[in-house]
């Protein structure tokens, strides 16, 4: 074989190979089986077309696109279609090698070409295998985002009933454990917290609920009548409710009431599967003021949590920490399930979420569900991400601001409205002028707590889990907050 020849040879060699790279089925119509390269080419066709109506959809329709692409089926789909696209492009670059004539190449040429062949379908089938991860983890997501809920802003602002419920074996029911409304701003993103009391007694019902004409009067009846308790009472009274989840229902009717907020969603937490997502997202990071037993309350203490600031906690850790009863009362609880809920919020960051997407969308559908659709993810998700950036603001309703046992709604309904009124007119104070445009600053701005038994004012960092533990150096002052977010 003259030079010219085998130059002519690995040309040809070389470009049947980058046909089939970027033009699926060409080597194959101008070398080989013309009806298969045929074929090969109207499905590649189909194949862009549809991935250049999906970033269309994307770009002008993203909550139906996302809703579409998310919903189980399609993600089903989805994967198996990925997988064949592959073999099937695999058996393309391989007849391709087949037609480049490897026995007519010199010995270099044939390992380089084979070398390289080997190599693309391993990159190729890398990437697919990631792809059809992706679509896996689409379909736990759309196992989360159940919709249903309503998604239309009220008043300029989205409220989310956030209920952290223990449905641990050895519990009778469901009781939720952690009961807390997060109103957001429809704009910018900037959220407030209001946290209720599960042994909150007398919750009214609105006119429109079927609880009302069973408790005119709110939900009165002894030590069993808490606000905790309206899920087991809806579940009860399932009748009036068909077709609907009754207890989560009822919950709603209840806090909403209470707060005098129109709840547009719910998502409730399993604390026993809850180490599992703390975990997944590689722990979280707090300044703890006290020590925090884990155990106790019917069963021997077995180990503590102990004070410091930057403590990092596993899921096993966080999850006692928002949970641990001995040695503190629910209202010292509930300030700690809000450190944890801020700490998980500021630092789960874009890249742990694009590294550990699998993961986390697998530990969400274990243990969470919400009402909120997959075709509102795209706008939940964007004002995430700006709330990350402001205060969290949060007001837990606890002595000594009410009482428990006789809950002023009036005084609970005006704080509310006082409350979102002063955090919606920081961002009107905000609004930037030709002379008054704040320099930016490195440190993240510290959310504010109102009113609890003990309180605390959460911190943010944009500090990633350091794993360390505190030493003597970083224990807090004696003034420090139960918590705060790192």
């Amino acid at each position: 074989m003259t030079a010219p020849d085998a130059a002519v040879r690995n040309r040809r060699a070389i470009g049947l190979i980058l046909l089939t790279v970027f033009l699926p089925g060409a080597a194959q119509y101008v070398a080989g089986n013309r009806g298969v390269g045929r074929t090969a080419l109207r499905i590649w066709g189909v194949l862009v077309a549809f991935a250049l109506l999906t970033g269309l959809g994307l770009y002008f329709w993203r909550g139906p696109t996302v809703g579409f692409l998310l919903n189980g089926t399609v993600t089903v789909v989805m994967r198996i279609l990925v997988w064949l696209v592959f073999l099937g492009w695999l058996a393309l670059l391989f007849d391709a090698w087949r037609l480049s004539r490897p026995p007519d190449l010199k010995r270099r040429a044939r390992l380089v070409l084979t070398g390289t062949c080997l190599a693309l379908a391993v990159a190729a089938g890398l990437g697919t295998n990631l792809l059809a991860s992706a679509f896996t983890a689409a379909g736990y997501v759309s196992d989360v985002f159940t919709g249903g809920g309503d998604s239309q802003a009220k008043r300029g602002r989205y409220n989310i009933l956030l209920l952290g419920v223990d449905a641990a074996a050895d519990r009778e029911g469901i009781r939720p454990d952690s009961i807390n409304v997060a109103s957001i701003d429809a704009e910018t993103g900037r959220t407030v917290v209001f946290g209720l009391p599960r042994n909150l007694v007398g919750a009214p019902f609105p006119s429109s609920s079927p609880l009302a004409k069973l408790y005119p009067d709110g939900f009165r009846c002894g030590e069993e009548c808490m606000l905790n308790g309206v899920y087991t009472l809806g579940q009860e009274h399932a009748d009036l409710y068909p077709g609907k989840e009754a207890g989560l229902t009822a919950m709603k009717e209840a806090v909403s009431e209470t707060l005098g907020l129109e709840l547009n969603y719910y998502a409730m937490v399993d604390l026993a599967g809850f180490q599992k997502l703390v975990d997944a997202m590689g722990g979280i990071n707090l300044d703890i003021g006290k020590r925090i037993p884990i155990g106790g309350v019917g069963s021997e203490i077995y180990g503590w949590i102990e004070p410091g600031t930057n403590v990092h906690l596993d899921g096993y850790h966080a999850l006692w920490f928002a949970r641990s009863r001995a040695d503190s009362d629910d209202y010292e609880r509930m300030t700690r399930q809000k450190c944890v809920m801020a700490a998980m919020a500021k630092q789960l960051d874009p890249g742990t979420v694009a590294t550990k997407f699998v993961d986390l969308a697998e530990a969400g559908s274990d243990i969470a569900r919400t009402d909120a659709g997959t075709d509102q993810l795209p706008e939940l998700v964007e004002l995430a991400i700006k709330g990350k950036a402001l205060p969290i603001e949060s007001v837990n309703f606890a002595p000594p601001l009410i009482r428990t046992s006789s809950p002023d709604f009036t005084l609970i309904r005006r704080t509310v409205t006082e409350t979102i009124d002063a955090s919606e007119a920081n961002d009107t104070s905000a609004a930037p002028t030709s002379s008054s445009v704040p320099a930016p600053t490195s440190a993240s701005p510290a959310p504010t707590e109102k009113t609890t038994s003990q309180s605390s004012k959460t911190k943010t960092s944009s500090r990633t889990a350091s794993g360390t533990n505190p030493s003597p150096s970083t224990t807090p002052s004696a003034d420090t907050p139960v918590c705060r977010v790192s």
